[in-house]
């Protein structure tokens, strides 16, 4: 019941891809956690209390998905949360002089996600999120073992440089590592003028945790 978790711990990016393929399981299912018991619990070699586990995890998750209106398209707010905690970072890192290299991937990334956004019609959203939208659908056609072309590759390519950049400093502010802390708080640049305080460390949106069958 580990890989949630660790994912969480390690890279929120994946975890974010981990969840939002949580979501599209349970669709697949038709939110019956009776289908899910035979089609993804009973696949793992789990003893009873694991299995009973499990199952409130994918309950829980039914269950919120039902309540957010989130049971055919869209995503539990659990995940949105992390997301947003994203954006903030992203938006203070352009802002603070400290990142260059930072900024510098993001107008690399920029014109893919512009192109991207252009393709979206009406359901366009945040530069942030079209990435992540991006990313998982790079990750469903290679799970469906489908071609891609070699632009679209390297605009992936791209995407992923900078979304493994933000997400390796999301870790780094969580453990307060980031953005420098002078001691003098009104100092320019100084801790009161820090965009983010410790990636606001919002714990209560992390899910519970579960494994995803192996494919």
């Amino acid at each position: 019941m580990i890989i949630a978790s660790k994912k969480r711990r390690e890279n929120i990016a994946e975890y974010i891809l981990y969840m939002w393929q949580i979501e599209d399981l349970i669709r697949a299912n038709g939110l019956d956690i009776n289908k899910i018991k035979t089609n993804v619990i009973d696949s793992f070699q789990l003893d009873e209390a694991q299995k009973k586990e499990m199952e409130q995890w994918y309950e829980s998750l039914i269950d919120m998905m039902r309540r957010e209106g989130v049971a055919e398209k869209g995503h539990l707010q659990i995940n949105k949360n992390i997301l947003n905690q994203l954006v903030r970072l992203h938006q203070a890192l352009l802002n603070d002089p400290e990142f260059p290299e930072y900024s510098a991937e993001f107008y690399r990334t920029l014109p893919y996600i512009v192109e991207l956004r252009s393709k979206a019609g009406d359901a366009k959203v945040g530069e942030i999120e079209t990435c992540f939208t991006a990313l998982y659908g790079m990750l469903m056609m290679r799970l469906q073992k489908k071609e891609m072309s070699e632009e679209t590759l390297n605009a992936l390519k791209q995407i992923s440089r900078f979304i493994t950049m933000l997400s390796r400093d999301f870790h780094l502010d969580e453990e307060d590592k980031l953005f420098k802390h002078p001691d003098n708080e009104s100092a320019p640049g100084g801790a009161a003028a820090n965009p983010l305080s410790h990636a606001e460390a919002n714990r209560k949106s992390e899910a519970p945790t579960a494994e995803l069958p192996k494919e």
